[in-house]
């Protein structure tokens, strides 16, 4: 069966808005947000070298996908939004237990605590390479340059794309610096199956030993990891760089520098949901 419009219901209290403006991904190719409109666009790639673009808008009590061309239902792109805009991730333990009645109330009371991600896991863990130790203008020129220069100008490139491309075409071409050879690395160890993001998505490993395996890929370090345990649905970590510091030195500390053990201590009552909370709490203007 073919389709080209779609319409998908949504949890309770869940807010379209808040959801792709979670953080940053919504900026990032081929993302494409229409503040206006209040719509999200993304290109995946199809099948047999068909691109899919995709416009997903609000819609009473659920969203609505239009493609630019109908597609099989076995396509998975309506499984892909759903997983985008984790329609299907359980919060109410959250929203009961850290929120109702605490500084935090309002994330309930919006439906905020869903952070945007991209379709697949791969593709979250390059993005996530793509932040670290760099500004916010470099990684959107990273990101970009990859969709333009290997998945056509529309969609991101798939492992087997990447793998074909050696460090210096990273270097020179994508502007990706010191994460160069780890571009190749993942990109082949993906493309060879010996490395596979998306089992994390499913993992019943405890959350450090995740963590551990996720950080055996080159590039990772802890903050890394611990964003991408975020986008997995695991909140133990608070995935602290710079520009979170930062905001919790002005909100919390009179705008003067502590150690990350007095930021640690302020959201362990959470327990594992302190990675959500740290960041509902830094993001709160973004929502207001």
């Amino acid at each position: 069966m073919m389709w080209k419009t779609k319409l998908i219901s949504t949890p309770k209290g869940f807010n379209f808005g808040l959801t792709v403006r979670s953080h940053g991904w919504y900026n990032l190719a081929p993302f494409f947000y229409d503040a206006t409109r209040n719509t999200l666009s993304y290109t995946f790639a199809g099948t047999k070298g068909k691109p899919v673009a995709a416009v997903i808008s609000e819609v009473r009590n659920g969203v609505r996908i239009d493609l630019d061309r109908a597609v099989p239902d076995r396509s998975g792109i309506e499984e892909k939004v759903r997983h985008i805009l984790r329609l299907d991730d359980e919060l109410n333990a959250f929203y009961e237990g850290c929120c109702t009645g605490t500084e935090f109330d309002w994330v309930r009371k919006r439906g905020a605590g869903r952070l945007l991600r991209s379709p697949t896991v791969y593709e979250d863990l390059v993005k996530t390479l793509c932040t670290t130790n760099c500004s916010w203008a470099l990684t959107e020129k990273m990101v970009s340059n990859l969709v333009d220069m290997l998945g056509g100008g529309s969609h991101f490139p798939d492992p087997e794309t990447m793998a074909a491309q050696d460090e210096k075409f990273y270097r020179n071409e994508i502007k990706a610096g010191y994460r160069s050879p780890f571009f190749v690395e993942l990109a082949r160890s993906v493309a060879s199956k010996s490395v596979d993001p998306e089992e994390w998505l499913t993992s019943e490993l405890p959350t450090d030993e995740l963590k551990k395996q996720i950080k055996s890929v080159k590039g990772v370090g802890d903050y890394a990891a611990e964003n991408m345990l975020k986008l997995l649905g695991r909140y133990d970590g608070l995935a602290l760089d710079s520009w979170l510091r930062g905001q919790f030195y002005k909100k919390h500390n009179s705008g003067k520098v502590c150690s990350d053990k007095k930021i640690e201590k302020r959201y362990s009552k959470y327990g594992e949901w302190m990675g959500l909370a740290i960041w509902c709490d830094m993001t709160e203007d973004w929502h207001h």
